[in-house]
């Protein structure tokens, strides 16, 4: 393109713009006019913190109780995963409206469709534990995240060990 027909497009792209511009107003409007009355201040509500909430559940089971931990390639629930899981059966015995979901980890190793299927088995094992003493399992959904939400970050046997989890979160 030569210098001229550069010229001629800016010219012509700058009086486009130009006309497109707002002109302002000839007579402005009023300005508000202040009146005998005060606006209300809004309330903030207080995050609901009863039954069937996760904050509720968080403070009546303890945070170490909301997630059991799992072996290299296991799914299986040892001791101590029945006594967390055997707290939070006797929270949604409690709660009988209270539904959830028991969510399935898995570390960074191994591929995405082998650590869904892991993260899938756990979620499963907690379950079917929680539907062995009482807890219906209408009222239990699970979901496996295999290695997409790992809790904490790193390359190492202790972040590993953290990434193995089911944990228990309320939905409603």
């Amino acid at each position: 393109m030569t210098t001229r027909k550069i010229a001629f497009a800016l010219a012509t792209g700058t009086l486009a713009l130009a006309a497109c511009s707002k002109k302002a107003p000839e007579q402005l409007p009023p300005a508000p006019q202040q009146q005998g009355t005060t606006t209300p201040t809004p309330t903030t509500t207080a995050p609901n913190n009863g039954p069937g909430t996760q904050q509720h559940f968080l403070q009546t089971v303890g945070q170490t109780n909301t997630v059991i931990y799992f072996g290299l390639d296991q799914y299986n629930v040892d001791a101590e995963d029945q006594r967390i899981l055997q707290t939070q059966a006797q929270y949604f015995s409690q709660y009988p409206n209270v539904t959830f979901t028991i969510e399935g980890h898995a570390d960074e190793r191994g591929t995405r469709e082998y650590n869904l299927a892991l993260g899938e088995r756990r979620a499963n094992a907690a379950k079917n534990y929680l539907v062995s003493v009482g807890i219906p399992a209408n009222r239990i959904r699970t979901i496996s995240y295999g290695k997409e939400r790992p809790v904490a970050m790193g390359s190492n046997e202790q972040a590993w060990a953290q990434n193995r989890r089911a944990a228990t979160v309320v939905i409603n």
